[in-house]
């Protein structure tokens, strides 16, 4: 096993651009950690250089106690997963999964050993006689992990494995291939632009943005602690709801988050856990609200009158153990490069309205509703707001709004 070091790694391309920017990370020995990120931010790219399939135009990456920028892909002691299952149709799964220890002369009797074992792992014993022809999507997937297995490398490399396969199928591999490689012990480096995917496999979760690093930490963490606006609305899905706010004293009341012309009460806890807040009183900041912190007021009875927004329902998706409610309210939508950023990302336009920072305009917000909610399209509704759950950036950098050390605010990339 290793350890996988990024060292202020760049790939810069012949006409200038920077793929990856100065990137620093450590994938500790038997860790799975997760590249994710929209498309083109790079993720792949890091992978690629890590599999030596790219040239390393700055730094140094190491795999154990080696740096590798200049040795060959197959002296480097990595195994690769692909998109595509890169399977060869005339040969049997045996042959398939056999093929590279072939290559590097292994002896007969050690390759049935591993292969067999690899099989038996990935329950492929009862197939290991028929062409990928013969196989489903998801069988042949395992027949690409199991060439990878075999080869039992210092770490596994996983660029979008799961992204030829249906729904159904890629919940039920990506609990495979966490249970996989738990069991192996393996590095594991693994890129997606899926961000559930991300949360629910990996013991980190790198988030990339423009060849840079965002943040690096476990899952709940991003979730709950996102450094700035870009990784809060990115993480998580259906996405964050950005809104331009302005935290002001409500009349003695304690402080308010006025978001156009309606105002959310906040506890006076919330300033004693992000104590930078204080510094925000009566300026413009974004306020991210998650749309599981919205809820359904006519089924809140005991929810505040001070702690609900009126909405009107353009828009009600039933899914059965969830109701998502799309709606407009009266505020307008926060406003910043890395917001617009992630809406073209999205591919559609969820945070619009914008308005002219004078606290008019109108703005899309997201929210999950109980299956038992009765909102329908064309009404005006109350949602019932969890203002502890809120969150807070600066417009101007985009990070996160927390403690008073101006280099805690936000947090750096770990």
């Amino acid at each position: 096993m290793a350890v996988v070091a990024f060292d202020a790694v760049s790939k810069v391309y012949p006409d200038g651009t920077r793929a990856v920017s100065s990137m620093d990370l450590e994938v500790g020995d038997q860790e799975f950690v997760v590249l994710v990120g929209p498309s083109g931010c790079g993720k792949t790219t890091a992978l690629r250089m890590v599999a030596g399939l790219e040239e390393i135009s700055e730094g140094r990456l190491r795999i154990g106690e080696r740096v590798v920028n200049d040795v060959p892909p197959r002296d480097r002691d990595i195994a690769m997963v692909f998109q595509s299952y890169a399977l060869y149709p005339h040969l049997s799964v045996y042959e398939n999964i056999a093929f590279g220890l072939r290559l590097k002369k292994v002896p007969k009797d050690e390759i049935d050993r591993r292969v067999r074992n690899a099989a038996n792992v990935l329950d492929l014993t009862q197939w290991l006689q028929r062409k990928p022809r013969n196989l489903s999507g998801g069988q042949r997937q395992r027949v690409a992990m199991g060439r990878a297995i075999v080869r039992e490398p210092a770490a596994f490399l996983m660029d979008e494995p799961l992204s030829n396969l249906d729904a159904k199928l890629r919940v039920a591999m990506r609990a495979e291939i966490a249970r996989l490689q738990d069991e192996l012990g393996v590095t594991t480096i693994y890129v997606t632009h899926d961000q559930v995917e991300a949360m629910t496999m990996g013991d980190r979760v790198a988030v990339m943005r423009r060849g840079e690093l965002q943040q690096v930490a476990p899952p709940q963490e991003l979730y709950d602690r996102p450094v700035n606006v870009f990784v809060g609305g990115f993480i998580g899905s259906p996405a964050m709801n950005l809104l331009q706010g302005r935290i002001e004293d409500g009349d003695g009341r304690g402080p308010v988050l006025r978001l156009g012309e309606q105002t959310l009460a906040l506890d006076r806890e919330l300033l004693e856990e992000r104590p930078a807040l204080r510094a925000w009183m009566g300026r413009d900041l974004i306020a991210g609200i998650r749309p599981e912190e919205l809820h359904d007021a006519a089924l809140e009875s005991d929810a505040p009158d001070d702690r609900r927004l009126r909405i009107d329902v353009r828009l009600r998706e039933a899914l059965g153990s969830e109701v998502i409610v799309h709606a407009r309210i009266a505020a307008p939508a926060a406003e910043a490069e890395q917001i617009q950023e992630l809406t073209e990302d999205l591919g559609v336009r969820t945070l619009d309205g914008g308005g002219d920072g004078d606290g008019t305009g109108e703005t899309t917000i997201v929210g999950r509703f109980s299956p038992h909610s009765s909102v329908r399209e064309g009404e005006t509704a109350e949602v019932a707001v969890d203002t502890r759950q809120l969150h807070f950036f600066d417009p101007e950098t985009g990070l996160g709004i927390y403690d008073e050390n101006p280099q805690a605010t936000g947090g750096a990339p770990s």
